[in-house]
Protein backbone atom coordinates (compact mmCIF):
# COMPACT_ATOMS: atom_id res chain seq x y z
CA UNK A 1 0.00 0.00 0.00
CA UNK A 2 1.46 3.30 -1.17
CA UNK A 3 1.18 6.79 0.29
CA UNK A 4 1.52 10.18 -1.49
CA UNK A 5 4.87 11.61 -0.88
CA UNK A 6 4.91 14.68 0.83
CA UNK A 7 7.76 16.24 -2.29
CA UNK A 8 9.76 15.17 -4.53
CA UNK A 9 13.73 13.66 -3.57
CA UNK A 10 16.33 12.27 -4.83
CA UNK A 11 16.54 8.08 -4.97
CA UNK A 12 17.72 7.09 -2.19
CA UNK A 13 16.79 10.10 0.39
CA UNK A 14 15.01 9.31 3.58
CA UNK A 15 13.20 12.78 4.27
CA UNK A 16 12.52 13.50 7.85
CA UNK A 17 9.41 15.77 8.49
CA UNK A 18 10.76 19.45 10.16
CA UNK A 19 9.49 20.37 13.68
CA UNK A 20 7.08 22.55 12.51
CA UNK A 21 6.47 20.92 9.07
CA UNK A 22 2.49 20.65 7.83
CA UNK A 23 1.55 16.91 7.77
CA UNK A 24 -2.61 17.17 6.93
CA UNK A 25 -3.99 14.80 9.74
CA UNK A 26 -5.81 12.95 6.54
CA UNK A 27 -2.68 11.60 5.09
CA UNK A 28 -1.25 11.03 8.35
CA UNK A 29 -3.88 8.57 8.85
CA UNK A 30 -3.69 7.12 5.48
CA UNK A 31 0.42 6.56 6.46
CA UNK A 32 0.14 5.05 9.69
CA UNK A 33 -3.07 2.26 8.04
CA UNK A 34 -0.26 1.72 5.58
CA UNK A 35 2.31 0.90 7.69
CA UNK A 36 0.30 -1.96 9.17
CA UNK A 37 0.60 -3.62 5.37
CA UNK A 38 -3.22 -4.09 4.65
CA UNK A 39 -2.90 -6.00 1.74
CA UNK A 40 -0.60 -8.61 3.46
CA UNK A 41 -2.63 -8.86 6.79
CA UNK A 42 -5.67 -10.35 4.20
CA UNK A 43 -3.56 -13.06 3.53
CA UNK A 44 -2.76 -13.23 6.98
CA UNK A 45 -6.42 -14.09 8.01
CA UNK A 46 -7.01 -15.52 4.87
CA UNK A 47 -4.90 -18.90 6.78
CA UNK A 48 -6.15 -17.90 9.92
CA UNK A 49 -10.08 -18.07 10.08
CA UNK A 50 -10.44 -21.06 7.77
CA UNK A 51 -8.68 -22.94 10.85
CA UNK A 52 -10.89 -22.12 13.53
CA UNK A 53 -13.67 -23.74 11.10
CA UNK A 54 -11.72 -26.70 10.96
CA UNK A 55 -10.80 -26.87 14.79
CA UNK A 56 -14.64 -26.32 15.33
CA UNK A 57 -15.83 -28.94 12.94
CA UNK A 58 -18.34 -26.32 12.18
CA UNK A 59 -19.03 -22.80 12.95
CA UNK A 60 -17.03 -20.76 15.50
CA UNK A 61 -18.19 -18.46 17.92
CA UNK A 62 -18.66 -15.63 15.75
CA UNK A 63 -17.08 -13.33 18.74
CA UNK A 64 -13.86 -15.58 18.78
CA UNK A 65 -13.74 -15.17 15.12
CA UNK A 66 -14.18 -11.37 15.03
CA UNK A 67 -11.64 -11.02 17.76
CA UNK A 68 -8.88 -13.51 16.67
CA UNK A 69 -9.00 -11.21 13.12
CA UNK A 70 -8.84 -7.93 14.90
CA UNK A 71 -5.52 -9.30 17.56
CA UNK A 72 -4.12 -10.77 14.11
CA UNK A 73 -4.43 -7.54 12.80
CA UNK A 74 -3.20 -5.91 15.38
CA UNK A 75 0.08 -8.04 15.75
CA UNK A 76 0.80 -8.15 12.06
CA UNK A 77 0.16 -4.36 11.66
CA UNK A 78 3.01 -3.72 14.61
CA UNK A 79 5.07 -6.33 13.02
CA UNK A 80 4.85 -4.82 9.73
CA UNK A 81 5.13 -1.17 11.05
CA UNK A 82 8.82 -2.10 13.09
CA UNK A 83 9.91 -3.57 9.84
CA UNK A 84 9.30 -0.57 8.01
CA UNK A 85 11.15 1.06 10.68
CA UNK A 86 14.02 -0.80 10.74
CA UNK A 87 14.07 -0.78 6.96
CA UNK A 88 13.34 2.81 6.08
CA UNK A 89 17.13 2.80 4.98
CA UNK A 90 16.84 -0.09 1.91
CA UNK A 91 13.26 1.07 1.31
CA UNK A 92 14.65 4.22 0.36
CA UNK A 93 16.62 2.50 -2.34
CA UNK A 94 13.89 0.33 -3.97
CA UNK A 95 11.23 1.56 -6.73
CA UNK A 96 8.38 -0.67 -4.63
CA UNK A 97 8.84 0.65 -1.40
CA UNK A 98 10.02 3.95 -2.04
CA UNK A 99 7.15 5.36 -1.24
CA UNK A 100 6.30 4.34 2.28
CA UNK A 101 5.35 6.98 4.98
CA UNK A 102 8.72 6.69 6.90
CA UNK A 103 10.55 6.79 4.20
CA UNK A 104 8.77 9.82 2.41
CA UNK A 105 8.61 11.66 5.88
CA UNK A 106 5.04 11.99 5.98
CA UNK A 107 5.50 10.05 9.53
CA UNK A 108 8.76 10.76 11.52
CA UNK A 109 11.09 7.50 11.94
CA UNK A 110 10.27 7.72 16.23
CA UNK A 111 6.37 7.68 15.22
CA UNK A 112 6.49 4.38 13.24
CA UNK A 113 8.73 3.03 15.89
CA UNK A 114 6.00 4.17 19.22
CA UNK A 115 3.18 3.40 16.85
CA UNK A 116 4.61 -0.62 16.47
CA UNK A 117 5.89 -1.05 19.71
CA UNK A 118 2.14 0.24 20.92
CA UNK A 119 0.58 -2.31 18.72
CA UNK A 120 3.06 -5.31 19.81
CA UNK A 121 1.56 -5.06 23.61
CA UNK A 122 -1.87 -3.80 22.44
CA UNK A 123 -1.86 -7.13 20.14
CA UNK A 124 -0.18 -9.25 22.97
CA UNK A 125 -2.99 -8.15 26.19
CA UNK A 126 -5.86 -8.83 23.55
CA UNK A 127 -5.12 -12.09 22.68
CA UNK A 128 -4.45 -12.69 26.53
CA UNK A 129 -7.49 -11.30 27.96
CA UNK A 130 -9.95 -11.95 25.39
CA UNK A 131 -8.90 -15.06 23.40
CA UNK A 132 -6.30 -17.26 25.34
CA UNK A 133 -2.46 -16.85 26.14
CA UNK A 134 -1.83 -19.33 23.96
CA UNK A 135 -2.55 -17.56 21.01
CA UNK A 136 -0.93 -14.17 23.26
CA UNK A 137 2.12 -16.33 22.91
CA UNK A 138 2.06 -17.33 19.11
CA UNK A 139 1.01 -13.80 18.32
CA UNK A 140 3.76 -12.36 19.77
CA UNK A 141 6.03 -15.06 18.97
CA UNK A 142 5.47 -14.46 15.19
CA UNK A 143 6.01 -10.28 15.50
CA UNK A 144 9.43 -11.26 17.02
CA UNK A 145 10.46 -13.31 14.41
CA UNK A 146 9.58 -11.41 12.47
CA UNK A 147 11.16 -8.12 13.49
CA UNK A 148 14.22 -9.93 15.05
CA UNK A 149 14.83 -13.11 13.07
CA UNK A 150 13.81 -11.93 9.63
CA UNK A 151 14.10 -8.19 9.36
CA UNK A 152 17.61 -7.76 11.26
CA UNK A 153 19.03 -10.85 11.09
CA UNK A 154 18.46 -12.96 7.93
CA UNK A 155 17.10 -10.65 5.45
CA UNK A 156 20.58 -8.42 4.38
CA UNK A 157 22.39 -11.39 5.46
CA UNK A 158 21.58 -14.80 3.53
CA UNK A 159 19.40 -15.44 0.47
CA UNK A 160 18.00 -18.13 2.87
CA UNK A 161 16.12 -14.95 4.54
CA UNK A 162 12.37 -16.04 2.52
CA UNK A 163 12.69 -19.30 3.65
CA UNK A 164 13.40 -19.26 7.13
CA UNK A 165 11.87 -15.41 7.56
CA UNK A 166 8.35 -16.99 6.52
CA UNK A 167 7.91 -18.77 10.17
CA UNK A 168 6.33 -15.46 11.34
CA UNK A 169 3.90 -15.80 8.08
CA UNK A 170 2.76 -19.45 9.33
CA UNK A 171 1.90 -18.84 13.08
CA UNK A 172 -1.49 -17.40 11.85
CA UNK A 173 -2.54 -20.71 11.22
CA UNK A 174 -1.27 -21.98 14.74
CA UNK A 175 -3.03 -19.20 16.21
CA UNK A 176 -6.39 -19.68 14.54
CA UNK A 177 -6.38 -23.44 15.89
CA UNK A 178 -5.49 -22.26 19.30
CA UNK A 179 -8.06 -19.58 19.57
CA UNK A 180 -10.63 -22.02 19.27
CA UNK A 181 -8.80 -24.97 20.99
CA UNK A 182 -6.38 -23.66 23.13
CA UNK A 183 -3.89 -26.31 22.32
CA UNK A 184 -1.67 -27.56 19.25
CA UNK A 185 -3.17 -30.64 16.80
CA UNK A 186 -1.17 -32.18 13.40
CA UNK A 187 -3.42 -30.62 11.82
CA UNK A 188 -2.21 -27.44 12.12
CA UNK A 189 1.26 -28.16 12.11
CA UNK A 190 0.00 -29.85 8.54
CA UNK A 191 -1.46 -26.53 8.05
CA UNK A 192 1.80 -24.85 9.23
CA UNK A 193 4.06 -26.94 6.78
CA UNK A 194 2.04 -25.89 3.89
CA UNK A 195 2.62 -22.26 3.86
CA UNK A 196 5.83 -22.60 4.89
CA UNK A 197 7.09 -24.56 1.37
CA UNK A 198 4.33 -22.06 0.02
CA UNK A 199 5.83 -18.80 1.04
CA UNK A 200 9.36 -19.32 -1.30
CA UNK A 201 7.21 -20.11 -4.38
CA UNK A 202 5.10 -17.71 -3.63
CA UNK A 203 8.05 -15.04 -3.52
CA UNK A 204 10.94 -15.76 -5.01
CA UNK A 205 8.59 -15.39 -8.62
CA UNK A 206 8.08 -11.47 -6.90
CA UNK A 207 12.01 -10.81 -6.34
CA UNK A 208 12.67 -12.03 -9.98
CA UNK A 209 11.00 -9.62 -11.41
CA UNK A 210 12.28 -6.65 -9.14
CA UNK A 211 15.29 -8.23 -8.16
CA UNK A 212 17.41 -5.06 -9.58
CA UNK A 213 15.69 -3.33 -6.80
CA UNK A 214 17.00 -5.73 -4.17
CA UNK A 215 20.35 -5.68 -5.93
CA UNK A 216 20.40 -1.63 -6.02
CA UNK A 217 19.58 -2.15 -2.06
CA UNK A 218 22.56 -4.72 -1.12
CA UNK A 219 19.26 -7.66 0.03
CA UNK A 220 20.90 -11.14 -0.95
CA UNK A 221 17.10 -12.37 -2.40
CA UNK A 222 18.07 -15.69 -4.13
CA UNK A 223 17.32 -14.12 -7.55
CA UNK A 224 20.07 -12.07 -7.06
CA UNK A 225 22.61 -14.04 -6.31
CA UNK A 226 21.48 -17.25 -9.17
CA UNK A 227 20.05 -17.57 -11.91
CA UNK A 228 16.49 -17.78 -13.47
CA UNK A 229 17.27 -21.47 -13.76
CA UNK A 230 18.12 -22.14 -10.46
CA UNK A 231 15.74 -20.22 -8.69
CA UNK A 232 13.13 -21.96 -10.54
CA UNK A 233 14.99 -25.27 -9.72
CA UNK A 234 14.38 -24.25 -6.02
CA UNK A 235 10.56 -23.12 -7.07
CA UNK A 236 9.71 -26.76 -8.52
CA UNK A 237 11.18 -28.39 -5.71
CA UNK A 238 9.62 -26.43 -2.89
CA UNK A 239 6.21 -26.66 -5.12
CA UNK A 240 6.48 -30.26 -4.85
CA UNK A 241 6.89 -30.72 -1.35
CA UNK A 242 4.27 -28.18 -0.88
CA UNK A 243 1.35 -30.01 -2.22
CA UNK A 244 2.69 -33.30 -1.14
CA UNK A 245 2.12 -31.68 2.73
CA UNK A 246 -1.17 -30.55 1.53
CA UNK A 247 -2.46 -33.87 1.07
CA UNK A 248 -1.67 -35.59 4.26
CA UNK A 249 -4.58 -33.86 6.19
CA UNK A 250 -7.15 -36.55 4.52
CA UNK A 251 -5.04 -39.61 5.27
CA UNK A 252 -4.72 -38.50 8.80
CA UNK A 253 -8.76 -38.13 8.81
CA UNK A 254 -8.99 -33.96 9.39
CA UNK A 255 -10.78 -33.77 6.00
CA UNK A 256 -13.01 -35.52 3.36
CA UNK A 257 -13.60 -35.78 -0.11
CA UNK A 258 -13.93 -31.98 -0.99
CA UNK A 259 -11.11 -30.61 0.79
CA UNK A 260 -8.97 -33.25 -1.12
CA UNK A 261 -10.41 -32.74 -4.62
CA UNK A 262 -9.31 -28.95 -4.28
CA UNK A 263 -6.01 -29.60 -2.87
CA UNK A 264 -5.69 -32.03 -5.91
CA UNK A 265 -6.87 -29.75 -8.92
CA UNK A 266 -5.59 -26.41 -7.12
CA UNK A 267 -1.89 -28.33 -6.41
CA UNK A 268 -1.88 -30.06 -10.20
CA UNK A 269 -2.45 -26.40 -11.62
CA UNK A 270 0.19 -24.95 -9.02
CA UNK A 271 2.91 -27.41 -10.28
CA UNK A 272 1.78 -27.04 -14.16
CA UNK A 273 2.78 -23.31 -13.60
CA UNK A 274 5.95 -23.85 -11.98
CA UNK A 275 7.03 -26.28 -14.73
CA UNK A 276 6.10 -23.99 -16.81
CA UNK A 277 8.49 -21.00 -15.25
CA UNK A 278 11.17 -23.86 -14.76
CA UNK A 279 11.29 -24.67 -18.90
CA UNK A 280 11.17 -20.51 -19.69
CA UNK A 281 14.15 -20.20 -17.80
CA UNK A 282 16.08 -22.77 -19.05
CA UNK A 283 15.04 -22.05 -22.89
CA UNK A 284 16.93 -18.48 -21.79
CA UNK A 285 13.54 -16.55 -21.22
CA UNK A 286 13.98 -13.12 -19.85
CA UNK A 287 11.80 -9.91 -19.26
CA UNK A 288 7.97 -10.04 -20.20
CA UNK A 289 8.73 -13.86 -21.45
CA UNK A 290 9.78 -14.92 -18.60
CA UNK A 291 6.06 -14.79 -17.02
CA UNK A 292 7.21 -15.05 -13.83
CA UNK A 293 4.08 -12.80 -12.18
CA UNK A 294 1.81 -15.94 -13.22
CA UNK A 295 3.16 -17.62 -10.61
CA UNK A 296 2.71 -14.97 -8.13
CA UNK A 297 -0.64 -14.32 -9.32
CA UNK A 298 -1.83 -17.99 -8.75
CA UNK A 299 0.01 -18.40 -5.33
CA UNK A 300 -2.40 -16.15 -4.15
CA UNK A 301 -5.40 -17.74 -5.66
CA UNK A 302 -3.80 -21.26 -4.76
CA UNK A 303 -3.86 -20.38 -1.25
CA UNK A 304 -7.25 -18.74 -0.53
CA UNK A 305 -8.94 -21.69 -2.51
CA UNK A 306 -7.32 -23.95 -0.41
CA UNK A 307 -8.03 -22.31 3.07
CA UNK A 308 -11.39 -22.11 1.82
CA UNK A 309 -11.65 -25.66 1.62
CA UNK A 310 -10.30 -26.06 4.94
CA UNK A 311 -13.57 -23.91 6.20
CA UNK A 312 -15.98 -25.63 4.16
CA UNK A 313 -15.12 -29.30 4.42
CA UNK A 314 -16.26 -30.34 7.65
CA UNK A 315 -20.18 -29.19 6.39
CA UNK A 316 -19.66 -32.00 3.58
CA UNK A 317 -18.62 -34.69 5.82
Amino acid sequence: MCVTAVESRPAGVVLTPSPGGHRPFGARVKAYVALTKPRIIELLLITTVPVMFLAEQGVPNLWLVLATCFGGYLSAGGANALNMYIDRDIDALMDRTSQRPLVTGVLTPREGLVFGLSLAVISTLWFGLLVNWLSAALSLGALLFYVVVYTMILKRRTAQNIVWGGIAGCLPVLIGWSAVTDSMSWAAIILFLVIFFWTPPHYWPLSMKVKEDYARAGVPMLPVLASNKVVAKQIVAYSWVMVAVSLLLTPLGYTGWFYTAVALLTGGWWLWEAHGLLNRAKAGATGAKLKEMRLFHWSITYVSLLFVAVAVDPFLR
